[in-house]
């Protein structure tokens, strides 16, 4: 069953050994923080929606988009019913939007194969789009109160830190250290403060940069400050030289104000999100005779910038068109007829998914 939200408990104080777990659930009780909105009202919905959120996404970010989105979809049944649009834009804005693909397509499959009801075991739970073992022990700790274990960024810096386990946190050998340490420190009581706690600790003082050790519970036994390697452990992830691409986004303008955007395939970049039609290098005019029957226009391009994915740069030349009335009238039937162009409504915004880059100029061409 779903627990109470968080909340001090007085059964910490039988906790009155010096173990890892007791010493952050002591300081957890008197330091973390219980007010955030998905430890309110626990579910397993809940803390699945949010620890997916969370995945390289800061709290204070987080916080409004959850908010709207258990809102606007606040079941496994809601989600499961919603169109693609509607959950891409309630996302729009948040980036890695596999993420928001993955809860739509589970959602799926527990509405067909769990009655609508999450399942509570690591192998089912691993087994549903986009839910790793990291997020399944949330899941499970958080809310069915099982004596899972979690391994998110923060818990992984806290972890290699106190144990001085150097490497960067993303190989092998180095992650399966972290798991078994993981696992040891996970408490069979109060699980769902436990995790709670780790994430915080993590999140509030065993920082990145600039940790305040200082005010650390763990701090008399932590390895990496007894060795003054706090700033090198956990290892940083190797750097490459992030390739650069380049892309024309279309910014096609109906006489009326609206503008064309087209569906983007369901995998790769801002996969299922709506952008401008993308044109190469040079091929401009080809572009717009052939897939739009337009042979004299006047294309105006703005100033260039640059977007920064995890893998590689994308320099974007924005190319605006004003379409004249008879463009307008003949793109009216030629572009909506394989339904994945639509003419978005800058006045009055449709709710589609929108990528980053697409937003920003949206709100150019408004104003």
């Amino acid at each position: 069953m779903p627990q109470k939200p968080f909340e001090t408990s007085s059964a910490a104080k039988k906790f009155a050994d010096n173990t890892f777990s007791s010493t952050v659930l002591r300081w957890w009780d008197d330091h973390g923080r219980k007010d955030l909105p998905w430890q309110q009202d626990i579910s397993p919905y809940r803390v699945w929606v949010s620890e997916i959120m969370l995945q390289q996404t800061q709290v204070a970010t987080v916080i409004p988009y959850f908010e709207r989105f258990v809102t606007e979809l606040p079941s496994i049944a809601a989600l499961a019913d919603a169109k693609e649009d509607l959950v891409m834009h309630l996302w729009s804005g948040l980036g890695y939007y596999a993420r928001a693909r993955n809860m739509h397509r589970a959602a799926g499959v527990i509405n067909a194969e769990f009655h609508n009801q999450m399942p509570a075991t690591l192998d089912q739970l691993c087994g549903l789009p986009g839910i790793g073992r990291s997020t399944a022990g949330a899941i499970l700790s958080i809310a069915f109160g099982q004596p899972a274990s979690i391994l998110d960024g923060n818990v992984k810096r806290v972890l290699a830190r106190f144990h001085g386990i150097e490497g960067w946190p993303g190989s092998n050998t180095t992650l399966k250290a972290l798991w078994e340490r993981a696992e040891q420190s996970t408490p069979g009581k109060r699980n769902a403060h436990y995790s709670q706690a780790m994430m915080d600790l993590g999140a509030t003082l065993c920082t990145r940069s600039s940790p305040a050790c200082e005010r650390c519970p763990l701090s008399a036994d932590c390895v990496a400050l007894a060795l003054d390697k706090v700033s090198s452990i956990p290892g940083r992830k190797p750097k490459k030289v992030l390739p650069t691409k380049t892309t024309g986004m279309l910014m096609i303008q109906h006489l009326d104000g609206s503008i064309l955007l087209e569906k983007r395939p369901s995998q790769g970049i801002w996969g299922g999100l709506w952008s401008f039609p993308e044109v190469a290098d040079g091929t401009l005019t080809d572009t717009l005779g052939d897939r739009y029957g337009i042979d004299d226009a006047d294309v105006r391009q703005w100033e260039s910038y640059r977007h920064t994915f995890s893998h590689y740069h994308l320099d974007i030349h924005p190319l605006h068109l004003q379409l004249d009335a008879v463009q307008s009238s003949a793109l009216d039937n030629q572009a909506m007829e394989s339904g994945q162009h639509l003419w978005y409504n800058i006045a009055h915004p449709q709710e589609v998914g929108l990528a980053a880059p697409v937003t920003a100029l949206l709100s150019k061409l408004k104003h």
